[in-house]
């Protein structure tokens, strides 16, 4: 085998054909083209969700799908297509095994020595028995200004009732 030699040791070299020609059944008219949605173009819907006895992280996943509409066919990932969100007795999710007494939420208050702690124990018999509900949905969508525009949409409360009447939302069956 020489050392210059082909793949096949013939020694001959390579031959690089290029051509200009279209083939028709791709470049031609007959291609398809993606569907993008625009924001104007989509109409949103209302939806409430009773959160009683629902597990955290289960119910989180489904609102985060409908907040950023990856349920509607047309869904486009660099458009907010997602619908609203309205979530009633946050207060009464619950979780599975000893997250209860195990999940903590830590946060910084920027001062030395300032690493706060919490158990989801604490936050749900707290003022604000949402927040774990909330934070859970925040960490499922995008970490942009996009997933910002999204949790704008969701509407948590930790009672039974709501403010949103008048958009006559719908009520929304989750999977188990």
């Amino acid at each position: 085998m020489s050392r210059h030699g082909g793949l096949d040791g013939s020694g001959g070299g390579f031959i690089i054909t290029i051509s200009d020609k279209r083939i028709p059944h791709v470049w031609g008219k007959g291609s398809m083209s993606t569907f993008m949605a625009k924001a104007s173009t989509i109409t949103r819907r209302w939806y409430l969700i009773d959160a009683t006895d629902a597990v955290v992280g289960r119910l989180a996943v489904q609102i985060a799908n409908v907040l950023r509409g990856k349920h509607r066919p047309e869904y486009t990932p660099h458009v907010d297509t997602g619908e609203y969100v309205i979530v009633v007795n946050a207060e009464k999710v619950r979780f599975t095994g000893k997250k209860m007494q195990t999940k903590t939420y830590q946060w910084y208050t920027r001062y030395p020595g300032g690493l706060k702690e919490v158990t989801a124990r604490d936050v749900i018999q707290s003022k604000h028995p949402e927040r774990v509900l909330y934070e859970a949905v925040r960490r499922m969508v995008p970490r942009n200004r996009l997933g910002r525009q999204q949790m704008t949409k969701l509407k948590i409360y930790a009672g039974p009732s709501h403010p949103h009447q008048a958009q006559q939302p719908q009520v929304l069956k989750l999977s188990s």
